[in-house]
């Protein structure tokens, strides 16, 4: 008897370690992601220093066309959407399932927000007749923007498949929050690089 009490009590320490184990190992292998995301971000950014610094003035008349109370929207919009997301990933530990799934909703909310702004924006530069090859300021704005977008659906289909795993009671016991929180890390990272797009493109003269 004893002997099957103590059998049963190392295996649950040991599917306790195998868990925080795979958590960890999540956890890094997203960071290592989010790693190589940024030195890709970080290449545009460097690329626009370079063209700004050489056209000045085309990149200032240029800038002057884009839509900035639509950026600030999005912007305020994205900010939010991480606070919510922030919110989710506690719920999420907590075991609090209804919270969860409502939190996760409106950051999903959020983001169908944020495309649907960048909809219209995108549709009132083709109106006006301004494309990638309008000049090298409209090519990088297309192309950061763009590939932020991107980001921003891959972004939207993690969390609409959190949604659906948070229903099936995916997330009660041991470390199972873990694909909220690495779902968490990379909306994080789409938040974080639109606050430097914005006042990149929109703001600085």
């Amino acid at each position: 008897m004893s002997s099957t009490a103590e059998h049963a009590e190392g295996h649950a320490h040991g599917h306790g370690l195998g868990e925080a184990v795979t958590h960890s190992s999540a956890k890094l292998g997203m960071w290592l992601f989010l790693g190589t995301e940024i030195l890709l971000f970080g290449g545009l950014f460097a690329a626009y220093a370079l063209f700004r610094a050489k056209y000045p003035d085309l990149f200032y008349d240029s800038h002057k066309k884009l839509d900035v109370t639509l950026g600030a929207i999005n912007t305020i919009v994205l900010i939010f959407s991480s606070f919510t997301m922030a919110l989710a990933v506690s719920a999420s530990q907590k075991r609090n399932r209804k919270w969860l799934i409502i939190l996760l909703s409106i950051t999903f909310i959020c983001g169908a927000a944020f495309a649907v702004n960048k909809y219209f924006e995108y549709s009132a530069k083709f109106h006006h007749h301004i494309y990638p090859e309008t000049n090298i300021f409209f090519a990088l704005y297309f192309m950061m923007t763009g590939l932020h977008m991107l980001h921003v659906f891959v972004g939207m289909g993690l969390i609409f498949a959190l949604i659906i795993m948070a229903k099936q009671g995916r997330f009660k016991e041991g470390n199972r929050y873990t694909p909220v929180e690495v779902g968490g890390l990379y909306w994080h990272l789409v938040d974080l690089i639109w606050i430097y797009l914005f006042p990149l493109l929109y703001l600085i003269g």
